[in-house]
């Protein structure tokens, strides 16, 4: 067998196992070896019944002699017994509470590997194991297989669908005995030098580790063969970010000029002094708008540190050469958002900004493409409906992509594509942690905006529970009579937009009718028209409306100084990053403000998202620990953010990994030690990386 062979080739393998292990993405040899265990336990401590000893861990192989389910009916409890004996003739009293569902799985005559500690009844005068861990040893076993099971540290494998851990030892097992040897293709220097072992080997020990092993070791992930794994996920992932860094640096792109005329227009645009920080970052834009390749950077920048403005300096550089300036933006209101700052600013030099978003009919979309069309616009800024097949430029020279991490690598490929090797700016107000940023953003040089505006003070964050809500709205009201502005904010849970809707509009008539009866209340959601939310927006901005009470459309880009609360309903419904993109609403002006977390009842992981938004107003703090609750699947919220499928290797515990492989990596794709050998990896990265990591333009 070699790792491309199908798994129906494995023994015990057939067509309905094949297909369960399908489900979980598990097709060839090389996809089971690549199913690592997630944890491993010691039963090398092998006894007899007779040998056993009270309080001691212990693997015992016994008989089922007799096993019974006693009900105690008023709990309910269900207590399954089953008496276990062995050559030694004693017996082990096995009990599992719950255990009704064993009836059907241990029978009288099995043999049977119990894993447990080893308790005495004084009640009954015998030996007990309450729960123990057990697997059966008969059916798919052959006869030399039993001895996988127990006897040594043995790998502990998640189930999939119904096949146990147990079988897919076996499983695993099999391949790895009829399994070929094949060459490494790790760079030998670099094996050597972090006296790593070969490949075949490491697959062996981390499926079935040595008996001298650390036990410790191999439960954190970093015995020799488990970092061996993991390196070389990391390696070849970052060599193919190298790869793809280094081609977009040889496309040919547009060399911007930036000269005395371009720095007075940029200045004339300014709407005040930038801060130290944006400074620097328009510079590291300037500089690569300069080279004569297209610029790929990434933009950070807090909520409320003036990422946009840095945007709008780059757009007036494209704009004075000739170039016309795409704005992407994920949602209509972002859009809207973006449209009216853009058009405010950059009307002063006399630029047509147009807006197109997918509420707009299609006699308003038809005139705006051909305005885009004939190169008349200068800057046009939209959702998704920017990507249609009919919209063209009639010279892009930047795309602009606000919140990157709601598109896919597709849908940048797919705006970079209007125009001939565009300079592109992604812009993120959700800080990316360094490990997140190196494997999903290694292509991207990164810019960060570290510091916020002058006289900005931080916001004051508090948590209420719902029986404290008349407190909260007496806060509001004492806000609002200081001149003062709020929002309040109910949670859209992705299937009920309608449920949010209903809320939002019941809480806004409770308030504007009994709490507040003077106090001009405004509402806003999704199902407005475009029109409807900006005059709503409008009213709030003039201080018309003092309480805006909202769904969490308001999450991006709103910006109204003189709002200085912000109260979320239902706060422990939201995500760390969204609940932190909601507080940057407010602290916007030079007033104390205030941000009032108001929850129901809450688990744990919510219990911790809100301690943690009290306790920090740091962005990339609140990211790390948003990555930590939630795992970097979900992170981004979004299934086609890019991530990469990663094996063995775990973006969160394996950072100190990822940083080694990197640097491995980088040397190696700059100075490899021979053509050769950089040939052959670029040809590996491509056969067998390209699919999982969307490595879009390797090789």
């Amino acid at each position: 067998m070699d790792l491309t062979t199908p798994l129906t080739y494995v023994k015990g393998i057939g067509p309905a196992r094949a297909a369960m292990l399908e489900a979980k993405g598990l097709v060839t040899v090389e996809d089971l070896l690549g199913y690592v265990p997630f944890r491993y336990e010691d039963r090398s401590n092998m006894k007899t019944i007779a040998q056993l000893a009270p309080g001691e861990m212990a693997t015992v192989i016994a008989e089922v002699r007799a096993a019974k389910l006693s009900g105690f009916k008023r709990r309910n409890l269900g207590l399954f017994e089953v008496r276990f004996t062995d050559a030694s003739r004693a017996i082990l009293v096995g009990k599992w509470f719950h255990g009704g569902y064993l009836a059907n799985v241990l029978g009288e005559g099995m043999r049977v590997a119990l894993f447990g500690k080893v308790e005495f009844d004084s009640y009954s005068g015998e030996l007990t194991m309450l729960h123990p861990e057990f697997e059966t040893l008969s059916g798919d076993d052959d006869e030399g297989e039993a001895a996988l099971h127990v006897g040594h540290i043995v790998p502990i494998y998640e189930g999939v669908s119904k096949l146990t851990t147990r079988v897919l030892r076996a499983f695993t097992h099999r391949a790895i005995e009829a399994l070929a040897p094949e060459e490494d293709l790790l760079p030998e220097h670099i094996r050597r030098q972090l006296k790593m072992p070969d490949r075949f080997t490491a697959i062996r020990q981390t499926h079935f580790p040595p008996p001298d092993s650390d036990l410790r070791l191999l439960n954190a992930f970093r015995s020799p063969a488990q970092f061996r794994l993991i390196f070389e996920e990391f390696f070849w992932l970052e060599c193919g970010v190298a790869l793809k860094r280094g081609k977009a640096r040889t496309l040919p792109g547009i060399a911007f000029q930036i000269d005395d005329r371009v720095r007075e227009k940029v200045k004339a645009m300014l709407p005040f002094k930038p801060t130290a920080a944006q400074k620097r970052v328009i510079q590291e834009i300037a500089g690569d708008m300069r080279e004569p390749h297209p610029m790929n950077r990434l933009l950070q920048g807090d909520v409320g540190s003036g990422k946009t403005i840095v945007a709008a300096e780059a757009a007036v550089i494209a704009i004075e050469n000739g170039y016309q300036v795409a704005v992407l933006a994920p949602t209509e209101i972002l859009a809207t958002q973006h449209g009216l700052y853009f058009k405010q600013i950059l009307s002063r030099l006399g630029y047509v900004t147009a807006l197109l978003t997918g509420s707009f009919s299609s006699r308003e979309k038809g005139q705006l493409k051909k305005l885009v069309a004939e190169g008349l616009a200068q800057v046009a800024i939209g959702t998704h409906a920017l990507l249609e097949k009919d919209v063209e430029f009639k010279n892009l020279g930047l795309a602009i992509v606000d919140e990157q991490h709601r598109f896919g690598v597709m849908q940048r490929l797919g705006l970079v594509q209007k125009g001939v090797h565009p300079d592109v700016l992604v812009m993120t107000a959700t800080p990316i942690p360094r490990t997140l940023a190196m494997t999903v953003y290694g292509d991207l040089d990164v810019s960060v905006i570290d510091e916020l505006p002058p006289g900005r003070k931080p916001i004051i964050t508090r948590h209420a529970t719902d029986d404290g809500i008349e407190q909260v709205y007496s806060f509001l009201k004492k806000q609002i009579d200081q001149g003062r502005q709020a929002y309040v904010v109910y949670p859209v849970i992705e299937e009920s937009e309608t449920q949010a809707m209903k809320a939002a509009q019941k809480m806004y008539e409770h308030l504007s009718r009994e709490v507040f009866p003077e106090i001009p209340v405004g509402l806003m959601h999704g199902r407005l028209g475009a029109e409807e939310r900006e005059a709503v927006m409008q009213r709030f901005k003039d201080g018309h409306t003092k309480i805006l009470v909202s769904t969490t459309v308001i999450e991006v880009g709103v910006d109204v100084p003189n709002a200085s609360v912000m109260v979320v309903e239902q706060a422990e419904r939201f995500g760390l990053a969204q609940l932190h993109q909601l507080r940057g609403r407010v602290g916007r002006g030079a007033a104390q403000s205030y941000c009032i977390l108001v929850t129901g009842k809450m688990n744990d992981t919510a219990r911790q998202r809100i301690r943690t938004l009290v306790e920090s107003t740091d962005g990339f703090y609140i990211s790390e620990m948003d990555l930590k609750l939630r795992g970097p699947g979900e992170f981004f919220g979004t299934k086609q953010s890019g991530l990469p499928s990663l094996r063995v290797a775990n973006i969160l515990r394996d950072g100190e990994i990822l940083e080694i492989a990197r640097r491995e990596a980088v040397d190696f794709i700059a100075r490899p030690p021979s053509e050769e050998d950089l040939r052959r990896a670029v040809a590996y990265i491509r056969d067998h990386w390209q699919r999982r990591y969307g490595l879009v333009t390797v090789g």
